[in-house]
């Protein structure tokens, strides 16, 4: 009996051990590769204020997808704002510490507890919402493939249709819903109800989604080039690639936990790729990209912690209808 509650509690602990051995085994490394002091030393030159805008800011993007999902699910979240504020900071945590995107999981299951949002409702709306990060992202990303093409007219026309591409999909959504019914068994009728109402219920509702997105991700990439800038990651276009390289790196699968590695690495890689010094990739761009990282896993630690501190909401009961 024992042994079975061993094996249990294990099971239980697994991944959240996993991450910390590899954790301390990043620490250990950066240490014996260029020193924390070395890596700290970016900060000093940015400066104190500098560092609190930057986590102000970072933290104003949290608010802001909050208010994308109250916009999402207007009805079951109306008045509990501070709560869902609550479930996007846990959810946007083990995000970044679990690997391989697997926190991902956590969000239908968090919005069921806490709003009584069905798990395949939550699940088709955070596909929606996760599709329009990664288009925003890569959109951005056109941009300055777009600036730097010997060939800008064919460039700029690929950007363009890639730019309006979710307008078309979501214009497709009542054929594509239709045909489903028709081809998948009746008994499945209420899982495809249930992931249609995860969708936006109108072009309107679905822009405004796109809307927040682009907000969401404009400052937070903004900030994070602004700060790359400042600790020496040259020209500025390289401080924007990247910025959207390790971003991109946070919303694809290949995912370390915490970010560990490929986050720094998605920032090297795209501030290379947009002019940066390649030959400096493990001096001054290397430290630029540790203490981005660092900036953004403890912004995230110190904007969940404030959602968990602030007064919470009652749960009312489910409407059955988030429209």
């Amino acid at each position: 009996m024992n042994g079975v509650a061993e094996k249990s509690l294990f099971a239980r602990l697994r991944m959240p051990l996993f991450t910390l051995v590899v954790v301390l085994a990043y620490a250990a490394f950066i240490e014996w590769f260029w020193g924390w002091a070395s890596i700290i030393d970016g900060w000093k030159h940015a400066g104190l204020s500098v560092v609190v805008i930057a986590m102000v800011l970072l933290i104003a993007t949290y608010v802001i997808r909050a208010w994308r999902m109250h916009d999402y699910f207007p009805r079951q979240t109306k008045g509990r704002f501070l709560a869902l504020l609550r479930v996007t900071q846990v959810h946007n945590l083990l995000n970044i510490m679990m690997p391989f995107r697997t926190g991902e999981t956590s969000f239908p299951l968090l919005m069921r507890s806490e709003f009584g949002i069905p798990l395949a409702r939550g699940t088709s709306a955070l596909l929606v919402l996760r599709l329009l990060d990664l288009h925003a992202l890569l959109v951005a990303a056109g941009i300055g493939l777009a600036l730097g093409s010997d060939r800008p007219v064919l460039a700029w026309g690929l950007w363009a249709i890639v730019l309006v591409a979710p307008l078309v999909l979501f214009a497709l959504k009542r054929p594509i819903i239709g045909f489903t019914r028709r081809v998948l068994p009746a008994r499945l009728e209420a899982l495809i109800e249930e992931v249609d109402a995860g969708t936006p219920a109108t072009m309107a509702a679905f822009i405004r989604a796109w809307a927040f997105t682009v907000v969401n991700w404009s400052t937070k990439v903004v900030v994070l080039a602004w700060v790359l800038a400042l600790m020496g990651v040259t020209p500025i276009a390289a401080a924007f690639g990247g910025a959207l390289g390790g971003e991109l790196s946070s919303v694809l699968p290949v995912h370390a936990p915490g970010g560990i590695g490929t986050y720094p690495a998605g920032i090297a890689a795209g501030a290379a790729a947009l002019g940066a010094d390649a030959s400096d990739v493990l001096g001054t761009l290397a430290k630029a990209a540790i203490n981005v990282h660092l900036l953004v896993v403890v912004s995230a630690l110190a904007g969940t912690a404030l959602s968990l501190v602030l007064p919470g909401n009652g749960k009312p009961g489910y409407t059955g209808d988030r429209r």
